[in-house]
């Protein structure tokens, strides 16, 4: 009898000593970590996809009929203003300029004879007015024969950069037949389209603040190093997309921007009174975004939030929370909905201090 209570002696005490440990193990593991929102003036940034243009990017086209007989240029070469690109043979418009300056020598010797006569009154007053007027005449057409002569020679009309040739040497080029094309790419266009409650966001904010400036981002995921300046809307909105097309003016002193490129425009906008949450608080069902908000019972209840912008690390919550809420900050996955749990308060800028939060 007496190595019976010895052993459930020493049986009580094992169990009493394993369960200690288990029970405080327990407990610690229990303790979750909640938060509050963020609530400060802050920048969201806003990205739209963006299509680039050169500021000047005409066609080249040829202004008289005939044979290419010289191409002073090369494609993807920068020009000059005035230079000379094309020579179309000109052996036909100097013919025609020769025979119209024979004909006004022509008419001026008539016109002097007819004057000499007219001093004697020889001739009325009315022949010498049409000898008059045939030498002027005669002085249109070397006008008009010089002016033809110089369509043979296409100049570059501003400083550009040639693209490729649409003819070749010694091809037969018609009135209008297109040649190449020519780009300034000192400025370059930026266009992008903005969604209506964006645009009425966009006019409210410039009145107050004059927030015009805008960045770049490449195709290589590098921002381009000039900023931009939005500084046209266009008149109407497009009303199968309900967008406003925006543009905006880059400076390109190095020529590293080509028309035709694309990239994503990034925007800036300050936010007055922004509730700011980590990332990690928050989690998916279905598209749509939750958080996981703790009663003063220290109850956890689902609830759904919509997010204005994304930051590194952070949403900014347009509807959902409120400054004094508190919100589960980790261990999402290993709670339930209405579960009480036990809970350790960590401050809002604390919490964003260790997220590496960068939005001054």
């Amino acid at each position: 009898m007496k190595r019976i209570f010895i052993l459930m002696g020493l049986y009580a005490l094992l169990w009493h000593t394993s369960c200690q440990p288990e029970k405080a193990v327990k407990e610690e593991e229990t303790k979750f970590l909640v938060t509050s929102p963020l609530k400060k003036d802050t920048l969201i940034t806003k990205e739209y996809v963006s299509q680039i243009r050169a500021i000047s990017h005409i066609e080249i086209r040829a202004l008289e009929k005939g044979y290419l007989e010289k191409i002073f240029v090369d494609e993807g070469q920068s020009i000059k203003k005035g230079q000379l690109m094309f020579q179309i043979m000109p052996t036909m418009y100097q013919a025609e300029l020769q025979k119209a300056q024979a004909e006004a020598s022509f008419a001026q010797i008539e016109y002097q004879n007819t004057s000499t006569l007219a001093s004697s009154n020889v001739v009325s007053p009315n022949e010498l007015a049409m000898a008059k007027a045939k030498l002027n005449k005669a002085k249109a057409e070397v006008s008009l024969a010089k002016v033809h002569l110089g369509f043979t020679q296409i100049r570059a009309p501003f400083n550009g950069i040639m693209d490729q040739f649409q003819v070749r040497l010694g091809s037969l080029v018609d009135e209008g037949d297109l040649l190449t094309t020519l780009s300034d790419n000192s400025q370059m266009w930026v266009y992008f389209n903005v969604p209506e409650a964006e645009y009425l966001d966009y006019k409210t904010t410039l009145k107050s603040n004059n927030i015009t400036k805008v960045k770049l981002l490449m195709a290589n995921h590098q921002v381009f190093e000039y900023p931009g300046e939005v500084k046209t809307i266009e008149a109407d909105f497009n009303n199968e997309t309900g967008n406003i097309a925006f543009r905006a003016t880059f400076p390109n002193p190095k020529g590293l921007l080509r028309h035709g490129e694309t990239g994503n425009i990034l925007m800036e906008i300050p936010m007055k009174s922004a509730l700011l949450i980590p990332q990690k608080a928050t989690y998916e069902v279905l598209d749509k975004k939750y958080v996981y908000v703790v009663d003063k019972n220290n109850v956890i209840r689902s609830r759904e939030i919509t997010v204005a912008a994304e930051l590194p690390h952070l949403f900014v919550v347009q509807k959902g929370l409120a400054p004094n809420d508190k919100i589960l900050l980790e261990g999402l996955r290993l709670v339930k909905e209405n579960e009480k749990i036990h809970t350790k308060f960590v401050g809002p800028k604390s919490v964003m201090s260790q997220l590496e939060l960068h939005a001054e």
